[in-house]
C-alpha cells in the first residue's frame, strides 16, 4: 500500500537520518527504545508514530541538529493529522447512517400488558352449553364487536390508545427532524464547501501547517481574530499562529497537533470556542494576590515565561508542550491531575505554579527566569545636583 504525500515526505527524513548515523536498525532499536519492526514501518512510510516522543527519540540517537528536529515534528504532525483523516469512516456528507435492522422491542414497565387469553365467562350461561346456536350466517369476517367491559376489552382499548399515541409522537418527531434539516440545508450550515468556507474551497490543501503563506493561512488567522485571538492577520503561519491554532484545539476539544486538518478547519466554522483571555494589567494583578510573599518575582516569573500570555504554548523537541502563563510541564501537569484545558486558564495556571512554589518556597521549576528575576538590575543614573528638584 502506498504511503500518502504527508507520510512518505516524514518517511524519507527519517531514512536519510537513518542512513546518516550508519547504524542498523536493530542498533537503532536498542538506543531508542522502539522495536525493529516499527522501524522498518516507519522509515517505509506504511506506519506514523502515535505521539512524538518515539520520533524524537529516534532522531536524536541518528544525531539530528535541532534544525532537523524542528522539520522532523512539523513532517510528523502533517503525516498524522493525513494518517487521522484516512482512518476517519468514510460517510456521504448528509446521508444518514444505514438503519439497523429491525429488532423486537424488549418489554418495558410502560407497556400495556399482553392480551390474556380468551376465557369463558362464567356468568354466561349460554357458554357452557354444548347445544348453543351457532353464530347467525353471514357474521363470518366481520369486525369484532365494541370491546365490553371485561379484562380483554381493557387490554384492547389500551393497545388503542398506546398505538395512537405511538402514531403521534412518531408524527411529530418526523416534521421537526424535516424541519431542522431543511434548516441547516438552507443556512448552507452543513455544507462543507468552498462558497461560504474558503478553508474547504479547491484552492486550500487538506492540511494547512507552519511555514506556508498564502490566502488560506490567512482565512485560518481570521476566523482565529473572529473568535477573541490576539493574532495578526497576514496570511504567515508562523510560531504565534501555530501556538494559537494549537490553543483553539485545546479549547475545541480536539487532538492539538498545531495543523489545520478537517476537523480543526470545521470547528473553525461552527464551533462557539472563544479565545478571549485576561489582560496583562489583570494578569499581573492576580498573580500579586496569590503570591504575597514575591509578587514582584512571581510577576517576572510569569513574563519571562509567557510574556503574561494565558494562551502561551511552547513545543519541545522532546515532544512534550508547557502551557499557559507560568508554562507547565506536561510532566507537571500529569502530577497536578489537570489538563491542557486547564493549564490555559489563567486562575489554574496561576494556582498550579503557587502550589509548585509552595514545595521549596522557591521558583526551582522556572529556573532559567528565577535567575533572570534575581540578576541585578543597573542603577538608576544619578541627577547632578543643579538639576535634582526638591525631596518629596
Amino acid at each position: 500500500m502506498s504511503a500518502c504525500p504527508e507520510t512518505e515526505r516524514f518517511a524519507a527524513l527519517l531514512r536519510s537520518l537513518k542512513s546518516r548515523s550508519g547504524l542498523s536498525y536493530e542498533a537503532l532499536a536498542r538506543k531508542s527504545g522502539l522495536s525493529g519492526s516499527s522501524l522498518h514501518r516507519y522509515c517505509r512510510g506504511t506506519s506514523v508514530p502515535q505521539d512524538y516522543g518515539s520520533v524524537h527519540r529516534l532522531a536524536t540517537v541518528c544525531g539530528a541538529t535541532p534544525d532537523e528536529l524542528r522539520t522532523l515534528h512539523r513532517l510528523w504532525a502533517l503525516a498524522d493529522a493525513a494518517r487521522a483523516a484516512a482512518d476517519a469512516p468514510a460517510s456521504a456528507p448528509g446521508q444518514p447512517d444505514a438503519p439497523a435492522p429491525d429488532q423486537p422491542d424488549a418489554p418495558t414497565l410502560d407497556q400495556p400488558d399482553a392480551p390474556a387469553p380468551d376465557r369463558p365467562d362464567a356468568s354466561n350461561p349460554a357458554l357452557h352449553r354444548a347445544d348453543a346456536p351457532p353464530p347467525p350466517p353471514g357474521r363470518t369476517g366481520q369486525p369484532d364487536p365494541e370491546p365490553g367491559p371485561g379484562p380483554a376489552g381493557r387490554s384492547r382499548r389500551r393497545r388503542l390508545r398506546t398505538s395512537v399515541v405511538t402514531a403521534v409522537i412518531v408524527a411529530a418527531v418526523s416534521v421537526s427532524a424535516w424541519v431542522l434539516t431543511n434548516g441547516r440545508s438552507s443556512s448552507g450550515g452543513g455544507r462543507d464547501t468552498g462558497e461560504d468556507r474558503p478553508l474547504f474551497s479547491a484552492g486550500c490543501p487538506p492540511v494547512i501547517a507552519m511555514g506556508e503563506h498564502d490566502e488560506c493561512v490567512r482565512e485560518v488567522q481570521r476566523l482565529l481574530h473572529a473568535k477573541g485571538a490576539d493574532i495578526g492577520v497576514d496570511g504567515d503561519f508562523g510560531p504565534q499562529t501555530l501556538r494559537r491554532v494549537t490553543a483553539f484545539q485545546v479549547l475545541a476539544g480536539l487532538q492539538p497537533n498545531g495543523v489545520v486538518a478537517k476537523p480543526t478547519k470545521k470547528a473553525l466554522y461552527t464551533s462557539d470556542v472563544r479565545m478571549s483571555v485576561w489582560p496583562p494589567e489583570k494578569v499581573r494583578e492576580r498573580v500579586r494576590e496569590v503570591f504575597p510573599e514575591v509578587p514582584d518575582k512571581a510577576v517576572a516569573i510569569a513574563d519571562c515565561q509567557s510574556f503574561l500570555d494565558p494562551l502561551h504554548i511552547l513545543p519541545n523537541t522532546n515532544g512534550t508542550r508547557n502551557w499557559g502563563l507560568f508554562q507547565i510541564s506536561d510532566a507537571r501537569l500529569r502530577e497536578l491531575g489537570g489538563t491542557p484545558r486547564e493549564a490555559l486558564d489563567p486562575e489554574w495556571n496561576i494556582q498550579a505554579a503557587r502550589k509548585l512554589w509552595s514545595r521549596d518556597h522557591d521558583f526551582g521549576d522556572w529556573p532559567h527566569c528565577e535567575r533572570a528575576a534575581d540578576a541585578p538590575r543597573s542603577p538608576a543614573p544619578r541627577h547632578s545636583s543643579t538639576t535634582a528638584g526638591p525631596p518629596r
